[in-house]
């Protein structure tokens, strides 16, 4: 599957800084961005740019912040031509603090909102675009809402925003291919001036198969991680993606040597992927938070008990 428009965002170090409160230190975080420099990947999110004032960098690590001269100490002297984004989420950052893009080593600054929250993600999007940063606009849990308000939704930022991305975010891991493509065809159709994205969650094990789904109907923005690291069941695999798009730009050799290196090493010491109490919560299109605090409980192996309280909740 060749298309030139295609863009792979690795969400590795923010994506997995959800599971060990954003505590990698810098020469991991260092090592991966040389790793998906050498891949061709074109771009890398560092983390979040969440405010201190309302998170404590006692609680969390570097990567919650995500400071300009924190990134300025990971990718100081390696050549490189992947670009460097953070996300926001609304009501969460200090928007004064963000500088204009020419004295920022960010590249694009993505912001992560749930539908009702449009309105303030366009306002902050619309800001970041005016400092000189490329934009999106990630649509959280969105299995849980797609009806008119989507809809009324995608117009707004249609009409209204000067963001270069929508992405589609399949937050609890419930999608399959037919609301993919159904989502992805809806996107399209509305948003005639912007790209379509997709982040997939691997509570089923359909992140690579969804955002497959997604690149055959014309979305260009894909994201992934390394050994498809992520909260609770992780995201769609960096290294599946490479392996599938068989674009001459990629080269899945050096995200392997980081498996090896980095990656297997970290699983002995945190848990992410496919396990049944998060596939489980994918079913019941649920937010895979019960599932995580299961796992933390000495019941962590008591499917059965999982599946059918999450029934009686839905059949309540």
């Amino acid at each position: 599957m060749f298309r030139e428009k295609i863009k792979i965002l690795d969400c590795t170090i923010r994506d997995g800084g959800l599971i060990n409160n954003h505590q990698f230190d810098r020469r991991f975080v260092r090592e991966i961005y040389k790793g998906v420099s050498l891949a061709g990947v074109d771009y890398m999110e560092m983390g979040y740019r969440n405010s201190k004032e309302l998170f404590s960098s006692k609680d969390f690590g570097a990567w919650k912040f995500c400071d300009d001269e924190e990134i300025k100490r990971v990718i100081d002297g390696i050549e490189s031509n992947t670009k460097i984004a953070v996300m926001t989420d609304v009501g969460r950052v200090d928007m004064d603090a963000v500088k204009p893009k020419s004295d920022s080593p960010i590249d694009m600054i993505r912001t992560a909102a749930y539908v009702k929250d449009t309105d303030k993600a366009i306002a902050m999007t619309n800001i970041f675009a005016e400092k000189g940063y490329e934009t999106t606009i990630n649509i959280m849990a969105i299995s849980r809402d797609q009806g008119p308000e989507l809809e009324e939704a995608l117009h707004q930022i249609e009409e209204e925003c000067k963001v270069d991305v929508v992405y589609i975010v399949d937050s609890f891991g419930a999608l399959y291919q037919e609301s993919t493509e159904r989502l992805v065809k809806l996107f399209k159709n509305i948003l005639k001036s912007k790209e379509v994205g997709f982040h997939g969650h691997n509570n089923q094990q359909l992140a690579f198969g969804n955002t497959i789904e997604a690149i055959i109907h014309d979305a260009n923005y894909l994201d992934g991680t390394i050994y498809g690291i992520g909260r609770a069941a992780g995201n769609c695999p960096l290294e599946l993606l490479i392996g599938f798009l068989k674009n001459p730009k990629f080269d899945i050799r050096p995200i392997l040597d980081l498996i090896s290196r980095e990656m297997i090493p970290l699983g002995k010491k945190i848990e992410w992927g496919y396990i049944i109490p998060y596939a489980i919560a994918g079913m019941f299109n649920e937010h895979p938070k019960a599932a995580m605090a299961l796992r933390n409980s000495d019941k962590k192996e008591n499917y059965r008990e999982f599946y059918e309280s999450l029934l009686n909740t839905a059949l309540d």
